[in-house]
C-alpha cells in the first residue's frame, strides 16, 4: 500500500520538476509515494475509486495557462472532492504571478483562491510557487500570448532568454512539512 500519492499536471515541465524534488525528499525520509502524471485527458494509469482508497494521502500540483489550473487536475478534483477532504490532502499551485511577492501566498494568489473556491475541496496545505519563464519551448502562439501576459505585468519579455522563478528552497520547506504533516515519525 502506497503512503502517499503525488498527482500533477504540467505544460511545460516545472511541475513536473517541483513535484520531482518533492518525491525525491518524500523517498529520502523513507516514505513509500505513487508519482502520477495526468495527461490533458487522463491519468496515464487510470484511477478507480477502489484505487484511491489505498492511498492514506495525496498532494496534487497543478500549473497555470492563461488564467486556469490545467483541465484534468480541476476535473480529478471535482470529481473526488469528497474522498480529498476525507484524507491529508494537499496542493501547489504553479505560476509567474507567483513572481511577485505580493501574490505568492495562499491568501494573495488570485488563481489558487480562484480554484479553492470553485471546487469543493479544502486541502490540509497549501503552496504557491512561481513557475518558469520558458520561451525557448513554447510554441510560436503561446510564445506571443505569454510575451504580451508579461509586457502587461511588468514582467521579461526577453524571448531569447529563460528565467527560472521558482524558489527552491521554499519548494524544499514545503517538502519538509508534507512529510513531517503525512508521516510524523519520518526522520
Amino acid at each position: 500500500m502506497a503512503q502517499s500519492l503525488l498527482l500533477y499536471a504540467s505544460h511545460d515541465g516545472q511541475t513536473a520538476r517541483i513535484m520531482s524534488s518533492i518525491a525525491a525528499e518524500l523517498r529520502a525520509k523513507n516514505i513509500e509515494v505513487d508519482q502520477l502524471l495526468l495527461s490533458a485527458n487522463a491519468p496515464l494509469r487510470q484511477l478507480t475509486a477502489e484505487d484511491l482508497l489505498e492511498y492514506s494521502s495525496v498532494l496534487i500540483g497543478a500549473p497555470i495557462r492563461y488564467g486556469r489550473h490545467m483541465t484534468a487536475i480541476q476535473r480529478f478534483v471535482g470529481e473526488n472532492h469528497n474522498w480529498l477532504n476525507q484524507i491529508k490532502s494537499g496542493f501547489f499551485s504553479v505560476n509567474l504571478t507567483a513572481r511577485k511577492p505580493e501574490r505568492n501566498s495562499r491568501e494573495t494568489n488570485p488563481y489558487l483562491k480562484r480554484m479553492l473556491s470553485q471546487v469543493g475541496w479544502q486541502p490540509d496545505m497549501v503552496e504557491v510557487f512561481a513557475g518558469s519563464l520558458q520561451y525557448s519551448r513554447y510554441p510560436f502562439y503561446d510564445r506571443l500570448m505569454i510575451q504580451l501576459i508579461m509586457k502587461m505585468t511588468g514582467g521579461s519579455t526577453d524571448t531569447s532568454k529563460d528565467i527560472e522563478y521558482t524558489d527552491w528552497n521554499k519548494v524544499n520547506d514545503f517538502a519538509d512539512r508534507w512529510a513531517k504533516y503525512i508521516a510524523p515519525s519520518a526522520p
